[in-house]
């Protein structure tokens, strides 16, 4: 063999070599796996990349140095590292994975995989699964006294970290080769159960789980049937496999006689596993993510599932039929919460109808229905609120409607506090008229009485600045309506902390009253000095133009500046 394969076999051994000397090394490895009964060593996986000269093996994928790989020629061909360098690498790992296997530094099971290189472009690829028989039986033992005594017949909240474990283990194959989907989601389930009166805790078991769910359906169910690519998008694409579309057609079939038959073909449960993430994708998952909820939905109807194909047309079934469909002789309401659509038909245009509602939407999100959802709206009325900018959909005609009836007014207040959610979003605005759900309703109360006050400033408060600017075009509205005074200067300040850069406020007139200016001046003086700069750039601009505007400023009105300029700067 040439010298330059000589090297290139002495780098990749010696970086493995390296990278278990480290660990061997680790005296801290033990506090770690006595954690929970549910982890048996720490690493379960390893990386050689190798690029002559500065080979890489760790723990984590570090992805390809995109400059490196396209200048970069192999010096292999992909068949030489298959026969030749994958055996001798493998050597050198199964020998220091069997000097370590009984030490809490690696996992009951052990993946090293490759990347490499080569005259015909890079090549990645799996050199060894290993298993460690003796702890994968350990850890059988240890997930069902687990489940035995924490969850079946426990009583207490569970840990997240067991969780984190735990949900992953059952869908294992490894663990479980063959799925019982109805026992697995029976104690994801469980976990809810016992954790739902911690709610921060509970978003976290839930999280697990979802993420779990999604990595099998993605990694493991899905390809048995689809070929998958990543667009530029860093989403999946789906393309059936041609095979499946005869064979589905044929379960489907089957179906109408015998779920006998859907079982022995191996894909009716395993369908109910996806269609049970996608139902918590869609409940719980920020907006950003709902579209993962939906494909899986369409995926499972594409394979055959009727469930799915109903919950798409009518729901997921979580809720009651009568909460889903309401109609009185004002108003008609349906909702798919699929799809978090609410459909209204207002069939009398009175207080009534709006109330009838208003009821519906806040008693559905009050069972947990996606605050992101859009109106579809039938009605005669087309009002919209007094401020530009904003989309012009029936979720804000709605809300625009109701908002004309001040005896609504309370129940209004009570839908915007149930509906306010950080990192939701309106389905139906997207890009500069993004806006959080209660939108509609807080700004409306906001600019017609006082008494909404704190509602906006608690509306502020959760606002996710970073995606949404349509609080610039309420802030603007709310000071031409109200003005500067002692009331709306704590509303204005809250405002101008979630404004954007784009936001100009034409209120230094106002301010030339000195007590006025100190009714500001007061209540930036409580805020970090970055907060305040930012709420000080919409009226007077850059510092450096308040600073001059002191300068030339007497009296008190010039401290009162000094004390501006101070609180920016402090």
């Amino acid at each position: 063999m040439s010298t330059e394969y000589d090297q290139a076999m002495e780098e990749m051994i010696a970086a493995l070599h390296e990278w278990f000397n480290e660990q061997a090394k680790r005296n801290d490895l033990d506090d770690t796996v006595k954690r929970t009964t549910l982890q048996m060593g720490v690493f379960n996986k390893i990386l050689l990349d190798y690029r002559p000269g500065r080979t890489i093996v760790d723990s984590v994928d570090l992805g390809w140095d995109d400059g490196y790989k396209s200048k970069q020629a192999g010096i292999f061909t992909k068949e030489q590292v298959r026969t030749e360098i994958q055996p001798k690498l493998v050597e050198v790992v199964r020998g220091r994975l069997d000097e370590l296997a009984n030490t809490p530094a690696i996992d009951y099971r052990f993946t090293f995989r490759g990347k490499f290189p080569t005259t015909e472009g890079e090549l990645e690829l799996t050199l060894l699964e290993y298993i460690n028989e003796e702890k994968r039986q350990q850890l059988m033992e240890h997930i069902h006294t687990y489940i035995d005594k924490k969850l079946e017949n426990g009583t207490y909240p569970t840990k997240p970290l067991e969780s984190f474990f735990l949900v992953n283990h059952l869908l294992d194959p490894k663990l479980f080769p063959e799925l019982d989907i109805a026992w697995t989601i029976r104690q994801y389930d469980r976990i809810l159960e016992l954790n739902k009166d911690r709610q921060d805790a509970l978003a976290e078991h839930r999280g697990y789980i979802i993420r779990a769910v999604t990595r099998w359906a993605e990694k493991q169910f899905l390809p048995q049937y689809y070929d998958v690519q990543t667009s530029a998008y860093r989403t999946n694409e789906y393309t059936l496999k041609p095979d499946v579309a005869v064979l589905f057609s044929d379960m489907e079939h089957a179906e109408q006689h015998s779920s006998e038959s859907m079982n022995q073909a191996g894909v009716s449960q395993p369908i109910d596993l996806l269609l049970y993430v996608a139902v918590m994708i869609l409940r719980f998952e920020p907006s950003y993510s709902k579209s993962r909820g939906l494909t899986f939905l369409e995926l499972a109807k594409e394979l055959g599932s009727k469930r799915a194909a109903n919950m798409i047309a009518e729901g997921s079934g979580t809720y009651a039929k009568e909460d889903m469909h309401v109609k009185t002789e004002q108003v008609e309401c349906k909702a798919n919460d699929v799809f978090a659509l609410m459909t209204i038909h207002i069939r009398k245009e009175e207080p009534g109808a709006y109330q009838q509602a208003i009821a519906f939407i806040i008693h559905l999100l009050k069972q947990g229905f996606p605050k992101n959802y859009k109106i579809k709206l039938k009605s005669s009325v087309k009002q919209y609120l007094p401020i530009k900018g904003l989309a012009k959909s029936d979720t804000h005609r709605f809300f625009a409607n109701a908002l004309e009836y001040p005896e609504l007014h309370p129940l209004l207040e009570e839908y915007a506090r149930e509906a306010i959610q950080e990192f939701e979003f309106y389905q139906d605005t997207e890009s500069e008229k993004s806006c959080m759900p209660g939108s509609y309703a807080t700004f409306g109360l906001g600019l017609v009485n006082e008494r909404y006050f704190p509602l906006v400033e608690y509306y502020m408060g959760e606002v996710d600045d970073e995606h949404q600017l349509v609080q610039d075009k309420f802030t603007a509205a709310f000071v031409e309506k109200h003005g500067v005074t002692v009331n709306s200067v704590p509303v204005l300040v809250a405002s101008l902390r979630r404004s954007t850069d784009s936001l100009k406020l034409k209120i230094q007139q106002e301010l030339e009253n000195d007590e006025t200016l100190e009714l500001l001046v007061r209540q930036i003086q409580s805020l970090k000095h970055y907060e305040a700069a930012h709420v000080i750039y919409p009226i007077f601009g850059k510092v450096e133009k308040l600073a001059t505007l002191a300068r030339k400023a007497g009296g008190r009105r010039k401290e009162l500046l000094l004390e501006l300029l101070q609180a920016a700067d402090k």
